[in-house]
């Protein structure tokens, strides 16, 4: 089975998956659209395969469409496509168009719907800072996906092919979903940069910093991967040392207010979280 491949979205992501799929036996990539022609280029030249365009009207039929742009353009290239082409015939086979936002749901895509065609989404849970590092990384990545149950069917398998671990998830709960995905990833970023800084603030070399930010960062994926967040959990808060907690984080504060808050409240969160440990729940407190 051939399918015909058009991308929207010239992106780290965008080009990640179509040079993933142009590596795929019966998949032929088209069109490569981007409103800076020279970023399609690109991204075709990455892949080593399609065609660089930046004009919605020179789009070609395909089986397979990609939104890879960022998630408040998806609505708006949605409706592009779908004015540069006529509802789809009956008894013709439905093109399914599937965009990477973890956030919004295939609903975003509707005036494509409103073409006959089928809609998704797909989410890979991977940092996409460098398209050669994330293909390198690609495999085993967990994705994912909901909408159309006809483009999940051909979806899921596909994904599968190109090496990803597809797993449905709620469209009405995708905000909270991709919620967890930054806070896992990008706010593990920031708290080592806060780290770093403190650090500094503190007297430590920028090398030794950079050393202690790599011995802990290792021992706690191990420990998290090996025991779970609760049991991996220590700490002045995890230990009930209350008076360490409240002098650190007043502490903190006269160094940056906003780090000090931050520590107060993750401190109360990791407070909860290891109180909850016998029953692997995270015990939120709502009041002081």
């Amino acid at each position: 089975m051939e399918i015909k491949v058009n991308l929207i979205g010239a992106g780290r992501v965008g080009r990640t998956l179509l040079c993933l799929l142009q590596r795929l036996p019966g998949c032929t990539i088209q069109d490569v659209l981007s409103p800076r022609l020279q970023s399609a280029q690109d991204a075709v030249t990455f892949a080593g395969a399609g065609r660089a365009i930046s004009d919605y009207a020179k789009l070609r039929p395909a089986d397979l469409w990609i939104i890879a742009t960022p998630d408040t353009q998806i609505e708006a290239a949605a409706a592009s496509i779908a004015n540069a082409f006529e509802p789809r015939k009956a008894n013709t086979p439905a093109p399914i168009a599937f965009h990477c936002s973890g956030f919004f749901p295939a609903q975003q895509m509707v005036p494509l719907r409103d073409l006959g065609w089928h809609l998704a989404s797909v989410h890979p849970v991977l940092s996409f800072a460098d398209p050669q590092d994330a293909m390198a990384q690609f495999e085993g990545t967990y994705c994912g996906i909901e909408g159309d149950a006809e483009a999940l069917k051909i979806l899921a398998p596909l994904m599968s092919k190109l090496g990803a671990q597809p797993f449905e998830i709620r469209s009405d709960s995708k905000s909270l979903y991709h919620a967890a995905a930054v806070i896992s990833n990008n706010f593990a970023v920031v708290l080592q940069a806060i780290a770093r800084d403190a650090w500094a603030a503190s007297g430590v070399p920028d090398n030794i910093a950079q050393q202690l930010n790599e011995k802990l960062l290792k021992a706690t994926y191990e420990n998290v991967v090996a025991k779970g967040p609760w049991e991996a959990l220590t700490g002045p808060a995890a230990r009930g040392d209350t008076l360490v907690v409240t002098q650190q984080g007043e502490d903190v504060a006269r160094w940056d207010p906003a780090a000090g808050k931050l520590y107060k409240d993750l401190s109360r969160i990791a407070r909860n979280l290891k109180a909850g440990a016998s029953t692997g729940t995270l015990l939120t407190e709502h009041t002081e």
